[in-house]
C-alpha cells in the first residue's frame, strides 16, 4: 500500500480558538504563560485545558494521569469552538494514553489543526492512521526554543495563517548526505517513537511512497543505529522515497551520528538530506505531515530543500 495525501484542516485566522494540552510530560508553569502570550500576540485566543499543569502523583515524568491527559485532548478536539490543538511540551507519556482516546468521537468532530513534536510523534501517527488527518510537526508553546527563537516562532505562525508562503522548507545548513530528488508523502517525527510504535495494533502498516522526516535527542550513535536497524529489520522503511533529517541534540559527536545515518540509509538508494532544521535543535521549523512534497538533495553542495506541493492547511 502506497501512502496517499491526508485530509488537511483549515488554516487559522485572527480570533481562532486554540486549546493547549499536555499529553505527555509536565510543563513548567513559568514557560506556559509566555508561550500563551506569543499566541495572543498573533491574534489567537488560547485556552488551557483543565489538567495542562498536572503532574502525576507518583510518576513525576508524566503530566498527570493517563486518563486525565487523554480526557483533556479528547475534550479539546470535540469542542466545536476549538479550531486547533497545540501541545505544551513532549517528554514521555503519549504511548500510555493514545489508546484511551475515543477515536470515533474525534473523527466525528472533524479535522482540526494539531501541532507538536518529540513524544507527540505517537499522536501524529495516530491522527494519520486512525483519522487520515494531516498534522504539523512543529514547536510547542511551553518549550524553550519556541519561547526564545524568532525563526521557530515565525515558521509556525506563517504555517498556521499563511501556509502558501512556507512551501520550501529547510535551513541554509541542509545538505545532501545522499544526493538525489524524490517525491512522496511526508511522514515521521522522533525516530525512537516511530520504532516504539512498531507492532502495536494501530501502527502504520506501510510507508511505501513516503518521505521520512526524522530527528531525535539524547540517543547515543549506537542507539540511533539500533533504532534504524529495528525499523529496517521490521520492513518499516520498505519503499520509502527519501529521508530528511533534522536535529540530533545531545546524541554525541555529529560526525558519528552522520556515519550511522550514511551506513543505515545509504544502501536504500534514496536521497537523504541532513540538518534540514527541525526537531530539538536551536531552530525548529514547522514540517507539515501527510502532504505531498519533493525532497531535493543537490549533488553540488547547494542547500537541500523539502518543498510541499500544497499548503499545509486549506
Amino acid at each position: 500500500m502506497t501512502l496517499t495525501p491526508l485530509t488537511r484542516p483549515a488554516r487559522l485566522r485572527a480570533g481562532s480558538r486554540v486549546a493547549v494540552v499536555s499529553p505527555s510530560g509536565p510543563v513548567p508553569a513559568d514557560r506556559l504563560e509566555p508561550g500563551l502570550d506569543i499566541l495572543r500576540g498573533w491574534g489567537l485566543d488560547p485556552v488551557t485545558m483543565p489538567h495542562v499543569l498536572d503532574v502525576h502523583p507518583e510518576l513525576d515524568y508524566l503530566g498527570g494521569t493517563d486518563e486525565l491527559r487523554a480526557r483533556d485532548l479528547q475534550d479539546a478536539w470535540c469542542d466545536p469552538s476549538v479550531d486547533a490543538v497545540i501541545c505544551a511540551r513532549g517528554g514521555y507519556g503519549a504511548h500510555r494514553m493514545v489508546d484511551l482516546l475515543d477515536w470515533a468521537a474525534m473523527r466525528a468532530a472533524g479535522p482540526k489543526v494539531f501541532v507538536g513534536y518529540s513524544d507527540i510523534t505517537v499522536l501524529h501517527e495516530a491522527f494519520a492512521v486512525r483519522m487520515g488527518l494531516a498534522t504539523l510537526h512543529g514547536p510547542m508553546v511551553g518549550t524553550e526554543t519556541f519561547l526564545k527563537d524568532p525563526q521557530t516562532q515565525e515558521s509556525l505562525r506563517a504555517t498556521l495563517f499563511e501556509p502558501e508562503t512556507v512551501r520550501a522548507l529547510g535551513l541554509g545548513s541542509a545538505r545532501a548526505l545522499v544526493p538525489g530528488r524524490a517525491r512522496g508523502i511526508v511522514y515521521g517525527g522522533c525516530v525512537s517513537l516511530l520504532a516504539a510504535d512498531l507492532g502495536t495494533p494501530h501502527a502504520r502498516k506501510s510507508a511505501r511512497g513516503g518521505l521520512l522526516v526524522i530527528e531525535d535527542t539524547t540517543e547515543d550513535p549506537y542507539g540511533i543505529d539500533r533504532i534504524l536497524t529495528q525499523l529496517l529489520r521490521a520492513g518499516a522503511l520498505e519503499g520509502i522515497a527519501g529521508v530528511a533529517c533534522g536535529s540530533w541534540a545531545g546524541c554525541g559527536p555529529y560526525s558519528q551520528v552522520r556515519a550511522v545515518l550514511a551506513d543505515r540509509f545509504g544502501p536504500l538508494g534514496v536521497p537523504v538530506v541532513e540538518e534540514l532544521g527541525f526537531g530539538h535543535g536551536p531552530v525548529g521549523l514547522t514540517i507539515p505531515l501527510g502532504v505531498p512534497a519533493v525532497l531535493d538533495a543537490p549533488a553540488d553542495g547547494a542547500p537541500a530543500t523539502l518543498t510541499v506541493e500544497v499548503p499545509a492547511l486549506v
